[in-house]
């Protein structure tokens, strides 16, 4: 696997533990909307959903460790979840300001300040893609009969603690480098302010074609770099009162998105519908329409970004630059909204209770501004320079057009036969929107077919790493095709 296909499998990893802020996001939502002036002093009830979500936030970095030693393990056991645990307390164990006093027999207070920061989510990372690749490894390992009990998956915890002690000694003299340079990298964007951010905001939208955008986003939103701003917004008066939120400040790598988001991606949509040819508007109306809703209400944007990111490239580049002038403007201004999962309305109406969440209306006023942006920017670009957006193809590509079946298990049997049969594919995995492929030839793969059967967009990394843009459902045709796999 080349270089570039690793770091998708990471990416891809790095969604599972992600996956658990929804949960966070609406506990401590709903408790901030219970009790807005208390935050938990003044209702029982509202103290009780505040601290269950923080017991999420709180405890991010060895939910990455579980999540990545998951997510990247090859048959998603939890025997390798399970040795992500193991390596992660091994670790943050010995490299505790305490530990670290002992072994090296220097004062407590000459230890580095880097070591009372190893509870993060950088070393959780760590020791999860450690943790995955033991298991991927060793998991069939039989041993001798007199040890036969501690063989195969029984064995992964037991290597991957001793993997952590060498990840410890190693760190034990390298993390104070390590976190020097990720503190400087944040506070470089951190001393930009509200340019940095926008900064960040335009290579968030560039990197999503190949996937590496979760890797980005993982400095900027969590306490790899010591930015760390959605556990610090979802603390909310905890952040506030301990020191890691400032009002007007804590979101700022969040809130620009929702105008996008809610507003600005729809927008497209619309000047995308308009711009279709008569005879395809009916077919395009419906994708629009699916993609818009989603983008406005969850926030999940890949269905509608794949409808034009491949056809018309010069439009993604606008919408890429449009977002981090969102992002610059809404932290330029102090308007302030934060997310558990992404910038849609079920996010927004969630923190707008949330102390940290600072004139969030004013986002809605932005995104009806980006609306308009969008619609004008898109239309006018279509219609000077030509592209073909969807409806706006030759014949022969409008007729990839066709709707996804309902079936998912025969359209599951169908995107199978095009992807050349299970003995084409060497891996079959899902995140949210699109199938993460490994193939054993990309020759065989034909783009114009997978897009008519519904696909939004493929994406081919390296001689043999496969995406497949489907939308939400993408998880659920992965296993579909899994399932085919095991009654053959």
């Amino acid at each position: 696997m080349n270089i570039l296909g690793y770091f998708q499998k990471v990416g891809k990893a790095l969604m599972v533990p992600v996956a658990t802020l929804p949960a966070a996001a609406i506990l401590m939502g709903i408790g901030y909307w219970i009790d807005p002036n208390g935050w938990g002093a003044n209702s029982a009830l509202a103290a009780f959903l505040i601290k269950a979500g923080a017991a999420i936030i709180d405890n991010m970095s060895v939910l990455f460790a579980v999540g990545v030693a998951f997510g990247m393990s090859k048959d998603k056991d939890g025997a390798a979840a399970l040795s992500g645990f193991v390596g992660f307390l091994v670790v943050t164990t010995l490299l505790s300001p305490g530990a670290v006093a002992q072994i090296q027999g220097i004062d407590p207070s000459a230890v580095p300040a880097a070591f009372n920061k190893i509870n993060n989510q950088f070393v959780g990372i760590l020791v999860g893609i450690v943790s995955a690749e033991i298991y991927n490894r060793y998991s069939t390992v039989e041993l001798h009969k007199a040890l036969a009990f501690f063989s195969g998956k029984r064995l992964v915890p037991i290597l991957t603690s001793f993997a952590g002690i060498l990840i410890a000694f190693v760190l034990m003299y390298v993390w104070p480098a390590i976190y020097g340079g990720l503190v400087n990298f944040g506070e470089s964007i951190q001393g930009l302010g509200a340019t940095g951010a926008g900064i960040y905001a335009f290579f968030n939208r560039l990197l999503i074609p190949i996937g590496l955008h979760h890797a980005l986003n993982s400095v900027f939103w969590f306490d790899v770099a010591g930015i760390n701003d959605i556990p610090n917004f979802l603390g909310g008066a905890k952040s506030i009162a301990e020191g890691t939120a400032v009002p007007g400040i804590t979101g700022m790598y969040q809130a620009g998105f929702f105008p996008i988001m809610m507003f600005g991606l729809p927008g497209a949509a619309l000047a995308i519908y308009h711009t279709s040819n008569a005879k395809h508007k009916e077919k395009v109306a419906s994708i629009m329409i699916a993609a818009g809703f989603a983008s406005f209400f969850t926030g999940v944007t890949e269905p509608l970004e794949f409808s034009f990111m491949f056809l018309a490239p010069l439009l993604y580049v606008l919408h890429a630059l449009l977002t981090g002038i969102s992002v610059f403007i809404a932290a330029s201004m102090h308007w302030m909204a934060g997310f558990g999962f992404s910038a849609g309305l079920v996010d927004m109406v969630l923190s707008s209770r949330n102390p940290l969440a600072i004139n969030w209306y004013m986002l809605i006023v932005q995104g009806l501004v980006f609306f308009a942006i969008y619609y004008v920017v898109f239309r006018t670009v279509i219609v000077k320079f030509g592209l073909k957006t969807p409806g706006r193809e030759d014949e022969e590509q409008a007729a990839t057009m066709s709707a996804a079946s309902g079936d998912s298990a025969e359209l599951a049997k169908q995107y199978l036969a095009v992807l050349g049969g299970h003995d084409n594919l060497a891996n079959i995995d899902a995140c949210i929107t699109r199938l993460r492929l490994t193939v054993n030839d990309m020759s065989v793969i034909d783009e114009k077919q997978l897009k008519e059967l519904g696909a939004m967009g493929v994406v081919k990394l390296g001689a043999n790493n496969l995406q497949v843009i489907l939308g939400p459902m993408a998880e659920i045709i992965a296993g579909q095709m899994k399932d085919i796999r095991s009654q053959d």
